[in-house]
């Protein structure tokens, strides 16, 4: 079984091998775009009467594109699917049209709990531009809070554990099979208890706003590589002018940042995506062919 049709809407980071591979599953072209339309009418025009479309995390697929794209049978999303208002396509109106929706998960993970690691140390032992206190410290005893334990916290709370940090976590679901390994606590209280925080959320979630920066006071550390902000940046800016405090961000942490906070002392950004690299590229293409071949069969 093939479809009549595929469209890579905008640029999936798909491999060529999996190109190749797309394409024996489309009985036409398929067409494979490497920029992110400018706008809902783009799309359309881009999907055309393509039954099959596969898309990044940065293509909105709203209701109106949906409507206007009557041959649908299935979107692809090559990036996370957690739930509907966290994704960039209106994932329950298709289902409920009888369009199938498919997401990948864990396949970035790896990267994100080596750049946060990296970072710690450097700031830790005063390696790169700012050192968190006066004299150096090692990840030994401090204690570090992980809010959402999904597949990219485990795995941070996992490399952190032979450095003999103490571990803490906030998440909506209790993961007490893993707390031999660290503990839970009510947000409000891991924040009163931990010296960092790394924030690990679905996109378009906001946990933290001004009370709870005050809670956790200075001479801290906040640590976010979510896609987005999952707090008020205002409270957030607030808190970072306050000497002693310190943030790490990776690229997609910091994309809604605005200049003016980016720019605060004491704020370490990189440019890059920190879940990006060559393995974390073959773990998506082989998930996206795999949900499709698996829709096919």
């Amino acid at each position: 079984m093939k479809f009549q049709k595929i469209v890579c809407v905008d640029y999936t980071k798909l491999e060529p091998w999996a190109l190749e591979e797309l394409q024996g599953l489309s009985e036409e072209e398929i067409s494979v775009y490497g920029d992110v339309p400018e706008s809902q009418e783009e799309t359309v025009n881009r999907i055309e009467d393509a039954d099959a479309v596969i898309v990044s995390w940065k293509t909105p697929i709203p209701e109106e594109v949906i409507k206007q794209c009557p041959n649908l049978k299935y979107i692809g999303m090559a990036c996370s699917l957690y739930d509907d208002a966290s994704a960039n396509v209106a994932v329950n109106y298709a289902r409920n049209k009888g369009i199938t929706v498919t997401g990948i998960r864990d396949y970035g993970d790896p990267g994100v709990a080596e750049f946060i690691i990296a970072e710690l140390v450097r700031l830790f032992h005063g390696l790169g531009p700012y050192q968190w206190r006066e004299m150096p410290v090692e990840i030994t005893n401090k204690k570090i809070g992980i809010l959402g334990l999904g597949v990219t916290g485990q795995l941070l709370a996992k490399c952190l554990q032979p450095f003999g940090a103490d571990l803490y976590y906030y998440s909506r679901t209790r993961k007490r099979d893993l707390e031999d390994k660290l503990t839970y606590l009510p947000l409000r209280e891991l924040l009163e208890t931990v010296d960092v925080i790394s924030i690990h959320l679905p996109r378009n979630t906001t946990i933290l706003k001004a009370a709870d920066f005050d809670i956790f006071g200075t001479g801290k550390i906040l640590i976010n590589t979510s896609l987005g902000l999952p707090f008020e940046e205002e409270a957030f800016k607030s808190w970072i002018e306050r000497d002693g405090n310190f943030a790490i961000f990776d690229g997609d942490g910091k994309k809604e940042l605005s200049e003016e906070t980016e720019k605060q002392p004491r704020m370490i950004t990189a440019n890059k995506s920190a879940g990006w690299a060559a393995e974390t590229q073959r773990r998506l293409s082989e998930k996206v062919l795999k949900n499709i071949k698996d829709f096919l069969q």
